[in-house]
């Protein structure tokens, strides 16, 4: 089973290493071009690409600005690939691409489709607070996430489970179902199943605007948006500081509703605990990072401030 990857971020980068690990026979690996970062204009690999130049330098990479483009094109039919993988590559796929494999080119994609559509599903589960999840294993169509459902597989998210370890448990489940696909293609016993379109829900790419707390509402909406950016680009707000203002990412949280007061006032300050009212109900601070500082457990963090930092609301 030939097999051409597609994909960029770590979370690719993890199932493309599974799938070789498994004796999965990857003849090609393309991902996005390199983006120039920062002041300095620096290129920065993608993680696929870190992945497969550390691990894999044998296998041909490609990086083409389109993957559309005639040139390109016509490099990939060289490899007469049975399947085409697709796992968050950052591109909507053309015609010309989703015929051209043997079999299918099938997706990985981090929701039980058809809700939560595009960009973003992991981040808005649990802004939602939604209490399960999962993987789906779709043929990739010219619509964005409307392909035929192949593989579905249901995780539960816990009340305290952050983006970071969602997207690892959610990865493994994808992992799995890939390799149970895969072998479904090989013995021919593939069933797929449209999705019902009318049940469709979508989600817009994450906006940094979204990770800003706003003390303001309940307690319970702010610690699900803790866990939807934690550890990236990580929930924050703006503290005082000696006068001086400073961004505070906070990292975990749990809601208290033993404590009520004016949103962002500091109802309890000591050595272990600080916690701080909001809209509704109140909020417990687990870990946090000041600006410049390393992440920290709240009980270090206090340690070196014996005064409440003034939150600006």
């Amino acid at each position: 089973m030939k097999v051409v990857f597609f994909g960029t971020p770590p979370f690719a980068a993890n199932v493309l290493t599974y799938l070789i690990d498994h004796s999965i026979e990857v003849t090609a690996i393309v991902t996005k071009p390199d983006k120039p970062q920062g002041r300095s204009g620096k290129p920065v690999f993608s993680a696929v690409k870190e992945v497969a130049l550390k691990k894999y330098p044998s296998i041909p990479l490609y990086q083409p600005e389109e993957a559309s483009d005639p040139a390109f094109v016509k490099q990939l039919r060289s490899y007469n690939a049975d399947l085409f993988i697709v796992v968050a590559y950052g591109e909507i796929m053309k015609e010309n691409l989703l015929r051209m494999p043997r079999l299918r080119c099938i997706n990985v994609h981090s929701s039980l489709l058809p809700k939560y559509r595009g960009a973003a599903p992991m981040q808005f589960a649990l802004l939602n607070g939604d209490t399960e999840s999962g993987v789906t294993i779709m043929e990739m169509a010219l619509k964005m996430d409307a392909g035929d459902i192949i593989s579905q597989k249901i995780v539960p998210i816990p009340a305290d489970m952050n983006l970071e370890q969602l997207e690892s448990t959610l990865c493994q489940a994808g992992c799995e179902a890939l390799l149970e696909v895969i072998d479904a293609f090989e013995k021919g016993t593939i069933v797929q199943t449209p999705q019902d379109h009318s049940q469709a829900t979508y989600v817009k790419k994450i906006d940094p605007s979204m990770a800003e707390m706003n003390w303001t509402e309940a307690a319970t909406v702010l610690h699900n948006r803790i866990r939807a950016f934690s550890p990236k680009p990580g929930a924050w707000c703006i503290v005082e500081i000696n006068g001086q203002p400073k961004r505070l990412k906070i990292l975990r949280s749990r809601v208290s509703k033993n404590h009520q007061g004016f949103p962002g006032e500091t109802v309890q300050y000591d050595k272990k605990n600080w916690v701080l009212a909001c809209g509704s109900d109140a909020l417990e601070l687990l870990e946090v990072q000041l600006e410049g500082k390393k992440r920290m457990a709240i009980e270090d963090f206090l340690r070196g401030y014996p005064n409440p930092p003034q939150i600006r609301k």
